[in-house]
């Protein structure tokens, strides 16, 4: 079986150090071993039981974009992933919320050019960034999201704010804008927002009409993709989040499946969490999420909820679409029907994570202190 070159590093930014010592291969079933190690049993429909909450193990999952993801961008997407999930996990690590958890993860990859969210947005015909995202507590099933925002790196800390602040779910456009001012996020210019690589994919969006693409070009354009997070806290809380720029060349005030609870985003805390990515029109009108939560509460593991639905999605809309997935006994699942996508969970001081079909390589880490 191949693996990956034995190596001992340090990797540093302003959020964590990671000290990796093997990458390898997973075993194909190992997954199975990081899954509901902690509970010897499912949680009933309506009481969580405190004894088995206490001994909860926190985990978190992201994903970097499900696509036609160019060769010369793997490697920043999958240093894009250790970096989200890390930044996510050192929050569970010190008691904190899974909701944080998730948004700490997805500011990470907004502030990565590598991947469709925040900076590096994609464009739309009229060559400007209009972002949305979603975040969902899965205690009490709150939900915050916006659409349209073009002045702002984070749309997912305003859809966070949406979520504890609104009387409302969804905003989008100038009142996402209003909102966001009332609540202290600065505005930047929206030009700032947008990468080179973002203009060369819509210049060849315009020139070959690749409508519907989110991962466009060779090694030196393209290489974004829409970015989620779900999480589970020691308090057995879930949470899930998504964020995008959408679809390279889309029409002005297109809304896609992100912001749209059931379709890119759901968590509860009675069955689980899922963020999807993929081709939005279609996961929106299968409902993507909320088939995958369906299934895990008729009782299907949550590996082959997310491969039925993304797969069934896929069948019947001709499309192609990925997802993340935890139950709420911290089962993992992971599915993508595109060529790639990007993602990469912890759980026991090991980093798990893949791109390619099949690919599941361990990392061991040591946080910062």
């Amino acid at each position: 079986m191949q693996r990956a070159a034995s190596q001992n590093y340090v990797k540093k930014n302003n959020r964590f150090t990671v000290r990796v010592q093997t990458s390898k291969y997973c075993d194909p079933d190992q997954r199975s071993v990081y899954q509901a190690r902690t509970l010897s049993a499912r949680y009933t429909e309506d009481t969580i039981e405190s004894n088995l909450v206490s001994k909860m193990v926190p985990i978190i999952i992201v994903h970097g974009g499900a696509g036609d993801i160019p060769d010369g961008r793997v490697k920043g997407k999958l240093d894009g992933m250790k970096v989200a999930v890390t930044a996510g996990h050192k929050i569970l690590m010190k008691g904190g919320s899974a909701l944080d958890a998730v948004e700490a993860a997805v500011v990470a990859m907004e502030e990565d050019e590598n991947f469709n969210a925040g900076y590096g947005s994609v464009l739309t015909l009229r060559g400007e960034v209009e972002m949305e995202a979603s975040i969902m507590r899965g205690q009490d099933l709150n939900v915050g999201g916006v659409t349209l925002v073009k002045e702002f790196l984070h749309p997912i800390s305003i859809a966070h704010k949406v979520l504890m602040d609104s009387p409302h779910s969804l905003l989008g456009g100038e009142g996402a804008k209003l909102f966001a001012l009332e609540k202290g996020f600065k505005p930047i210019p929206p030009e700032s927002l947008i990468s080179e690589n973002a203009k060369r994919a819509l210049e060849r969006f315009l020139k070959h009409g690749e409508f519907g693409r989110t991962e466009i070009g060779p090694k030196d354009e393209g290489g974004v993709g829409t970015v989620g997070a779900v999480a589970i806290d020691s308090q057995g809380h879930i949470a899930a989040a998504t964020s995008t720029g959408g679809m390279s060349g889309k029409a002005v005030g297109r809304i896609g499946d992100t912001p749209q609870i059931g379709s890119g985003t759901y968590a509860d805390d009675h069955i689980g969490g899922v963020s999807t990515t993929g081709h939005g029109e279609s996961i929106l009108k299968y409902c993507l999420a909320h088939s995958i939560i369906k299934l895990m509460e008729n009782g299907t593991d949550a590996n082959t909820a997310t491969t039925m639905a993304v797969n069934g999605m896929t069948s019947r809309l001709h499309n192609t679409a990925g997802a993340i997935t935890l139950s709420k006994n911290g089962e993992v699942g992971v599915h993508f029907s595109s060529n790639r996508m990007s993602w990469a969970y912890i759980r026991d001081g090991q980093i798990i994570y893949g791109i390619n079909p099949g690919e599941n390589f361990c990392e061991t880490y040591e946080p910062e202190k």
